[in-house]
């Protein structure tokens, strides 16, 4: 199939964007990458009355240290994240991410805007505390990581907002799990450890709508237990529900395995 028709405009600035959107009255849809839209559009599963290319305006593709953490323009393309050095977590985790053709193309803000439940860089962003920020007509609002997704492919942005970039805290100590059928599939379950301010955080992906924190594995951690003992825990707290790909018993195993490769690489016992 193809597109429906819709309106092009290739925006010069963040401003432009904003504009743009709120004249679109909800109908507008902005084009980074393109990875999760174009097939969207491609199948008019969704049908936009205005595209706003992104591609073009200047200040959205740094990466840069800031106070014990890196911002990252919406535009940095995944494989920029592979590649930098600065926090190695959020490099381990974009290694998975699709394919090559898809690590070249694809952005982080349309990443973490998508809120794909199964998606590598929304569980690292929720896992370390990040903080969005997000432009609208009002100007620039912060939004943390875990108040920005709200279910399955659905965020807190308003129709006329678009997310300029994204701040992660760098862990003192992490460590990332995944399970998949195949090296580039949709994830299955993802499992991220994040040290931050001396507390481990434990979150995963894939085993409900949102990036789901496993506190009852933290309180485990926290009070001393192991990290056979918070696995189990992780395991026993999260709902997931059964699909073609498994079971909620199968997930349930597959989460305890993952939180428990995740916290050896972090060094936790």
């Amino acid at each position: 199939m193809k597109c429906a028709p819709f309106e092009y405009v290739r925006a010069g600035s963040v401003e432009e964007v904003v504009k743009v959107l709120g004249e679109a009255g909800g109908d507008g849809k902005i084009l980074a990458g393109g990875q999760s839209l174009v097939p969207v559009l491609a199948l008019r599963m969704a049908r936009p009355s205005v595209l706003v290319d992104v591609n073009r305006i200047p200040g959205l593709s740094a990466i840069r240290p800031v106070d014990g953490a890196i911002e990252v323009g919406a535009l940095v393309r995944h494989s920029r994240l592979v590649e930098q050095q600065h926090h190695p977590l959020l490099a381990e985790a974009a290694t998975w991410i699709g394919h090559t053709a898809i690590r070249t193309r694809g952005t982080t803000g349309g990443s973490i805007a998508h809120a794909d439940p199964s998606a590598e860089l929304p569980v690292v962003a929720a896992g370390t505390a990040a903080q969005i920020t997000v432009a609208g007509p009002a100007g620039q609002r912060t939004v943390p990581a875990e108040e920005l997704f709200v279910s399955a492919l659905m965020t807190s942005l308003e129709d006329d907002e678009m997310i300029v970039r994204v701040r992660f805290p760098q862990p003192t100590r992490w460590g990332f799990a995944e399970f998949s059928r195949r090296h580039g599939d949709f994830a299955l379950v993802t499992a991220v450890v994040a040290e931050i301010d001396g507390a481990v955080r434990v979150t995963l992906g894939g085993v409900g709508a949102v990036p789901v924190r496993a506190t009852e594995a933290e309180r485990v951690l926290a009070g001393g237990g192991s990290a056979a003992d918070a696995a189990r825990a992780a395991s026993a707290e999260i709902e997931p529900t059964a699909d073609l790909h498994g079971t909620v018993p199968f997930r349930r195993a597959i989460a305890a395995e993952m939180v428990r490769r995740a916290l050896a690489t972090a060094g936790i016992d």
